[in-house]
């Protein structure tokens, strides 16, 4: 055990470069920074587990933050631990530097998950737990770790807290330790003037063991971690009393803690004095960016520490690999992110159903055959039809992690959370479904994993107005051209940042869970029909699954006469519209040729030759789309027309609504009448 004093030293030391990096940045929050300095540094320097020279270890604890805008506090604390240089500190906030204003996932130094919207990183923690129990469960005691988390006043307001503390009290979640930075100030308020509610009792009530204390003393802390780590059954809410802005001083020595005007701007702006502040904690203003030698010496122990007991374990994991090369094997595979062997051609698919149903057929044999897969659905499993998945494993639930389907109950924010966690963890695939209209509720969290670039599968069903009696409230319209814009945004490497797929029948719902599967690097998107739906024709001489394997390159032909006048284009179930449709014009002898795409972002990475000879130029084009007309307007460009709604749909039966909204035959074939017409 530390010595207190020199713990504070340490911690004051944390405060002096997070104030500095705001401060030389001209921008940025370093009030919560100087208060949870205490915390972290009592974490990193004597309980969490790690090899600090293998940073990705498989078994390392873990901790998730959630307050992005605290990241001078996390730079500062894994300075300490050398994975940040001054020069890197001092670059806070600046072109091309690895400190961003807010963290983002950098597993190599430290930082496990991108901070996005508050409540979020508390939730991929809650995510990572279950996946540690369920890995727990196949492999042993090598996945024993503990999974920390940070949240803020802000993070506990938000919405997705409920779902994530609900969800871990539910699950006993005992290897999961959250740590509330209780400072009582927000950005522009005090915690008193918007919430008044008790904290503790709220967690208490959602069965998390709760231990209060003052979050500036280091011996408390201890204490704290000891009890949370030693607590069976319960996931552990750590409520620490921090002062905002601690250590902050005036020019004159006056006091500028707890003051909301310090939360999110340099202190100069607040009106304290940086170098006051650098000397009150014990610093040296003309060259505050540096780590005191005694703290130096401090994390030198520590490093030691963990080294020996890293040379411990892996001796240890020596040993536990001869005994279980089966589980070895696992484990190395699965956190290698390998894409795991899928029997694909013996799917066999029922002809004329609704995607959905496709997928139920694939997500069975995932079930058997893909052993660490994790499916989750929003209280709709037996509508979205991932309950394929079900029907072959079980739940997950408080003391058994042997299943594999997770029950998060009506929260599909918080189960797109607990998805990335899980993949941020890592050893596990995640897929989570809903209604494609709920989609909505999840937009924050997928833009998460494509800025993480995480191998989610999003399950959406119910892709179009075709829920019918339901209602414009649960048809989707414009969803699908909301997700669509996020295949055409391109992440830091230059990739779709979502791979979306819409497919057109049930064959192609086949090829596109292969495609999703082998997607190691993106999230990916499944759309998938309420409906039935006709398979689509194949060319002479293949069978339909054959000719599905064309959706591979993200846009192929169905069906091509020669030298055709017009090119019809959809992609899911409007697909064998046109097919319908285009029979009733080749009787009036127009010679046409029909496209699907099922995913634009990866038809317009094949080669130009192939673009032009699905869509040949010079050709006029109709889109059929049931949603937006935007979401085709790319393929079929200026010299063409698209039918789709520029409206909410209707309650009524879908047939009716395809009568009533021109999604008919005969509606395809007076538009591209018209439109040759022209």
């Amino acid at each position: 055990m530390n010595n207190n004093q020199l713990m504070t030293r340490a911690a004051d030391n944390i405060r002096i470069l997070a104030a500095s990096m705001v401060e030389r940045a001209k921008s940025g929050h370093p009030g919560g920074a100087m208060g949870g300095a205490d915390f972290v540094n009592v974490l990193f320097s004597e309980f969490l587990i790690f090899d600090p020279d293998a940073p990705t270890w498989s078994g390392r604890d873990r901790f998730f933050m959630d307050p992005g805008h605290m990241s001078p506090m996390l730079y500062a604390q894994l300075a300490l631990l050398g994975r940040y240089s001054m020069e890197e500190l001092q670059q806070f906030r600046q072109w091309g530097s690895p400190t961003p204003g807010h963290p983002e996932v950098d597993v190599l130094r430290g930082v496990e998950n991108t901070s996005g919207p508050l409540g979020q990183g508390h939730t991929f923690a809650v995510g990572a737990a279950i996946a540690a129990k369920f890995l727990a469960h196949r492999l042993g005691w090598v996945m024993s770790q503990t999974i920390y988390a940070y949240i803020s006043d802000g993070g506990i307001q938000e919405e997705i807290s409920q779902g994530a503390g609900r969800i871990a009290g539910h699950l006993g979640l005992d290897n999961l330790i959250m740590y509330y930075d209780a400072n009582n100030v927000q950005l522009s308020t005090t915690v008193e003037e918007v919430d008044s509610e008790d904290v503790a009792a709220k967690y208490k009530a959602w069965g998390w063991h709760v231990i209060e204390i003052d979050g500036c003393c280091p011996e408390a802390i201890r204490k704290a971690l000891r009890e949370a780590k030693a607590t069976v059954g319960q996931p552990t809410l750590i409520i620490g009393k921090t002062i905002m802005g601690r250590g902050a001083v005036g020019p004159n020595g006056e006091n500028y803690e707890n003051r909301v005007n310090t939360h999110g701007q340099p202190l100069s702006a607040a009106g304290a004095s940086i170098e006051a502040t650098i000397k009150n904690l014990g610093g040296d203003p003309e060259a505050p960016f540096q780590i005191f030698p005694d703290v130096q010496e401090l994390y030198a122990a520590r490093f030691q520490e963990l080294r020996e007991l890293a040379k411990a374990r892996k001796q240890e994991e020596k040993t536990w690999r001869e005994e279980n090369p089966d589980r070895a094997s696992k484990l190395d595979r699965w956190f290698a992110g390998e894409v795991p062997a899928v029997d694909w051609k013996s799917i066999e698919q029922k002809p004329n159903q609704a995607t959905r149903a496709a997928s139920a057929t694939v997500l069975s044999a995932l079930a058997e055959q893909v052993e660490n897969m994790i499916v989750a659905s929003a209280d709709l499993s037996n509508s979205d039809k991932t309950d394929g998945f079900l029907k072959k494993t079980r739940a997950l639930t408080r003391g058994d992690f042997g299943g594999a389907f997770l029950q998060p109950g009506v929260a599909e924010l918080t189960m797109a959370c607990l998805c990335i966690g899980m993949a941020l963890h890592g050893g596990v695939i995640a897929a989570c479904g809903t209604f494609f209209v709920f989609s909505d509720y999840m937009k924050p969290a997928i833009r998460m994993a494509a800025l993480m670039e995480l191998p989610v599968k999003f399950v959406w069903s119910h892709d179009a107005f075709r829920v019918g009696e339901d209602g414009p409230t649960h048809e989707p319209v414009e969803q699908e051209a909301q997700i669509r814009l996020m295949e055409k945004l391109q992440n830091h490497h230059g990739a779709d940042s979502v791979r979306v797929l819409r497919p057109s029948d049930v064959e192609e719902t086949t090829i596109a869970w292969r495609m999703a599967m082998e997607n190691t690097h993106t999230p990916t998107a499944l759309i998938l029909s309420r409906q039935n739906i006709n398979d689509l024709p194949a060319p002479e001489g293949k069978s339909r699954k054959e000719a599905a394997e064309a959706a591979t390159r993200g846009g192929y032909i169905v069906l091509r006469d020669e030298n055709p006048e017009v090119v019809l284009i959809a992609n899911g179930s409007e697909v064998s519209t046109l097919v319908e449709g285009a029979a009733l014009l080749r009787k009036d002898g127009i010679r046409l040729q029909i496209v699907a795409v099922p995913s634009e972002g990866l038809f317009r990475r094949q080669s130009q030759e192939y673009q032009d000879e699905v869509l040949p130029r010079g050709i006029r084009r109709f889109g059929l789309t049931a949603g937006l007309p935007v979401t085709l307007q790319g393929l079929v460009g200026d010299n063409g027309a698209i039918w789709g709604l520029n409206s909410f749909g209707f309650s009524a039966p879908y047939k009716v609504l395809d009568e009533k909204l021109g999604f008919t035959p005969d509606h395809v074939y007076k538009e591209v009448k018209a439109l040759l017409s022209k």
